[in-house]
């Protein structure tokens, strides 16, 4: 993908995004109110990279995310979808370290994260979750499958999606319809500027409808 179209992403509000991809994608594009930044309030822009957990009672390590998060390029986002129980940490300390040392933008879990205070004083990478969760992978579930279309947060996650997250929420942006997706966002945001500015200076909410015709 473009390196300037994801420096964009960058600062396109979240809303417009999700409002772009209404229009570009005829669906909806942002997850779950669940998945939310365990960590910081910083905003998260990169390429998924993805890894799928299923149940297990052997205790395996999960071998297929360790490795995904040493080969996979810098600036990426960790996506990790999970079959069975949402209740068990698939992220924490020393998988957040391994992402920040190769330099990745964060991690987005349909499941637990823990070491929350660890991550938070020696790293502060964003990490999305639906869950926080003390209780460990092993003898639960095991990673199967790397690089593949996996569930997170209600939505479908391949290899490659733009993944754009802030406080407001995580947006999956296709990568072919990346470049529509953020002119229109960044139109959005043009507008609303003007339309806010309006509303203050007129001391009329409903004036700036009615001019602009959006709420």
């Amino acid at each position: 993908m473009d390196p300037r179209i994801i420096e964009g992403f960058r600062t396109a509000a979240i809303a417009s995004i999700a409002d772009a991809l209404d229009k570009a994608t005829g669906r909806r594009g942002y997850m779950a109110h669940e998945i939310k930044n365990r960590i910081n309030d910083k905003r998260m822009v990169g390429p998924a990279a993805t890894v799928l957990h299923a149940p297990t009672r052997e205790f395996l390590p999960p071998a297929k995310a360790l490795d995904l998060i040493d080969e996979s390029p810098a600036g990426s986002v960790i996506c990790i979808g999970m079959h069975g129980d949402v209740d068990v940490a698939v992220w924490g300390g020393l998988m957040t370290a391994g992402a920040f040392a190769n330099g990745h933008a964060g991690a987005v879990l349909d499941a637990g994260v823990r070491d929350i205070p660890e991550i938070r004083r020696d790293y502060d990478l964003p990490v999305f979750a639906r869950t926080v969760s003390p209780g460990t992978t092993l003898g639960r579930t095991a990673t199967i499958a790397a690089q593949v279309p996996v569930m997170v947060g209600g939505l479908l996650v391949h290899p490659g999606d733009l993944i754009v997250g802030d406080i407001d929420g995580v947006c999956v942006v296709p990568p072919d319809a990346a470049e529509e997706v953020l002119r229109l966002a960044q139109e959005i945001d043009a507008r609303e500027a003007e339309q806010a500015k309006l509303i203050v200076e007129a001391k009329s909410l409903r004036q700036g409808l009615a001019k602009y015709g959006r709420i």
